[in-house]
């Protein structure tokens, strides 16, 4: 059959106003009718007009009809980022700044703002604006941009966030790996305004957290755990508690203010270890106990020396970046899981994250399932828990669901 273009007999009007255009192959239009964000390369016949990656680019049926508006990258397997469904809505700068205001109503509504707090005011695909991650840390705010369109209107969506927010600063922090993926080239920095003269200083839950906006992991801190690290303090009253993967002590700290009897961290990177410490200091606890080196390593000395804990915490980094990697990644979990529950005493809690998006919660389960019938140990999944709520699921979009939790009992 032979393909016709999905302009063919428009006017020259018509043809002036939709020229970028991107075509679907037949039969692959359902997920984006749904508002799934992500056009891969494989669900696109033609692309017409020749747009510049970063362009604006309408998505278009093999009939022609318009279905999404979004932008375009040629170096990226996601070719388009849908951005709306409305074919008379521009992607522009009023576009931008009703999309951010939006996303700090909700956090203003979860009472998550403010000097002195942090909290993530943008998630990517949860608020609408895939590729764009904001943080606000007290006085300071922290941008990632993960999509290439986004990226080169850098300027502009910050000028939106200095003129909503009203921050001291603005810091660019690049994610590991995006710029291959993307075709992106930045460096972390300041983007406008001044930096902080050191570690920021935020409250959670209570606590006291020193962040390093600069060279901190992630943007500085794992905000997606807030809720988390509460939930997993309950527990540890009366009983010994190992924090590993640890960084800067979110959950190990949450614990020994919650009446742990003792608390042990561990995580390879020294730096987020002098972060610890000085956030235990700063707290004032002294029942808590840092060691560098390798987690597996780690688990198995202690194993080896006999030492048993009441709460194992396990927040390991991203194991799986793309579907690839998924086996060896459950193969890590399952490895990971079997060390820490020889560590564990009996009747002992079990906390066991994933950041891998390409991880199910199922799967993370049926991991534990396979370490109940090996250990010989009964399992009780006691609550499956997600990101803070300052980290929104789009319907649309569930792989932004990425950050599981599962508490369990071992007997």
């Amino acid at each position: 059959m032979t393909y016709q273009p999905a302009y063919a007999g428009r006017s020259p009007i018509e043809l002036a106003a939709h020229m970028k255009r991107v075509v679907l192959l037949p039969k692959r239009a359902r997920p984006f009718y749904g508002r799934h964000p992500w056009v891969f390369a494989g669900a696109v016949a033609v692309v017409e007009g020749e747009p510049a990656d970063g362009d604006v680019v309408d998505l278009v049926t093999d009939a022609g009809s318009f279905v999404a508006r979004g932008l375009y990258n040629s170096r990226s397997k996601i070719r388009v980022r849908l951005y709306t469904w409305d074919a008379a809505v521009e992607i522009d700068g009023a576009f931008f700044r009703d999309k951010l205001m939006a996303a700090l109503r909700l956090r203003t509504a979860l009472g998550l703002d403010g000097p002195g707090r942090a909290c993530r005011l943008v998630f990517s695909e949860g608020d609408g604006l895939s590729g764009l991650t904001v943080d606000r840390y007290d006085l300071w705010l922290v941008v990632q941009f993960t999509a290439l369109g986004l990226a080169r209107r850098r300027e502009l969506l910050t000028e939106i966030l200095v003129d909503l927010v009203r921050p001291e600063g603005v810091y660019l922090r690049t994610e590991r790996g995006i710029g291959k993926l993307e075709g992106l080239e930045l460096q972390d920095g300041l983007l406008w305004g001044l930096p902080p003269d050191g570690p920021i200083v935020i409250e959670e839950n209570g606590l006291r957290f020193h962040v390093n906006l600069a060279e901190g992991q992630k943007t500085g801190f794992y905000l997606d755990q807030r809720d988390n690290r509460q939930a997993v303090a309950r527990l540890a009253s009366g009983r010994s508690v190992l924090d590993a993967f640890c960084y800067s002590g979110g959950f190990g700290l949450h614990a020994a203010r919650a009446g742990a009897l003792s608390v042990v961290g561990v995580d390879q990177s020294e730096p987020a270890l002098i972060l610890a410490r000085e956030n235990a200091a700063l707290n004032g606890l002294d029942n808590v106990e840092y060691i560098q080196g390798d987690v597996f390593d780690e688990l198995d000395a202690l194993a080896a020396r006999g030492a048993r804990f009441g709460v194992v915490i396990l927040d390991p980094p991203k194991f799986a970046r793309d579907r690839r990697a998924v086996d060896e990644a459950l193969r890590g979990y399952r490895r990971l899981q079997r060390a820490a529950v020889r560590v564990l005493e009996p009747e002992g809690f079990l906390v066991t994250c994933c950041c891998s998006g390409l991880i199910t919660i199922d799967m993370l389960e049926e991991l534990l399932a396979q370490l109940a019938a090996e250990e010989k140990r009964e399992v009780q999944v006691l609550e499956r828990r997600g990101p803070a709520a300052d980290h929104p699921v789009s319907a649309s979009c569930l792989e932004s669901h990425y950050l599981k939790c599962l508490i369990a009992r071992v007997r």
